[in-house]
């Protein structure tokens, strides 16, 4: 994974506040963690599997903090998504990618996993 216009560190200094790229490839760890601002808009890139399956779904585990939108697999099997990280109040969001091969029956497993978490700004007072 390689995020672009953030670190994909927990802290403060290192949220991703804005627009941002996430790119993910074969051979990158399947499980991923980014810290996001409230607001800001990530473009995840999942590069085409290097085995026999394909992505099918990219899904957010709480849409009221991090919505995914946007879904397209391009014609090289690369699958793009847009993040969305709503609400000014911080949480955490799991966003999965599943793939399966596409000529065999049953559902489609979980290939990568971003674990986000949504730090809100602080406020004054």
């Amino acid at each position: 994974m390689s995020p672009t216009g953030g670190s994909p560190s927990g802290s403060a200094a290192s949220c991703v506040s804005g627009r941002a790229e996430v790119h993910f490839s074969p051979g990158d760890a399947v499980v991923q963690r980014l810290c996001l601002r409230p607001g800001a808009v990530v473009s995840l890139v999942l590069e085409p599997r290097a085995d026999d399956r394909r992505w099918t779904a990219v899904l957010s585990s709480a849409p009221a903090f991090v919505l995914v939108s946007g879904r397209r697999v391009d014609a090289d099997g690369t699958a793009r998504a847009s993040l969305r990280c709503a609400g000014t109040r911080g949480g955490t969001a799991e966003v999965t990618a599943r793939a399966k091969a596409p000529d065999v029956a049953g559902a489609a497993r979980v290939a990568f996993t971003l674990h986000v978490d949504v730090l809100p700004y602080p406020t004054q007072g």
